[in-house]
């Protein structure tokens, strides 16, 4: 496979995971980091960071909206909930476990 045709599938399977997350924004971003060990944050920060690598102006803010589908602040207000006692114990047991 050359390059162009992995990028091209690289590409429509990152859109594809985004519009998965987009359809399950009950699925929480601490429930994501218990059990893969990253989350809608991670994929913004690698959005941004693989932007700065390539010399694209595409600020943190612009790697949320994209990611989110809208700012972060109204992702947080409309869908993030608190992280329960025991979501919170699972996560430090798992951030031990993935170092």
């Amino acid at each position: 496979m050359g390059a162009d045709n992995r990028d091209a599938l690289d590409a429509a399977v990152l859109r594809r995971l985004l519009a998965h997350l987009d359809s399950r924004r009950d699925v929480q971003n601490i429930e994501l980091m218990i059990l893969a060990g990253f989350c809608r944050n991670c994929l913004s920060k690698w959005y941004h960071e693989a932007a700065r690598e390539q010399g694209v102006d595409f600020d943190l803010a612009a790697a949320q909206q994209r990611v989110y589908g809208m700012s972060y602040a109204d992702w947080k207000a409309k869908f993030q909930q608190e992280a329960t006692p025991e979501q919170l114990e699972r996560f430090e047991a798992a951030r031990k476990r993935n170092g």
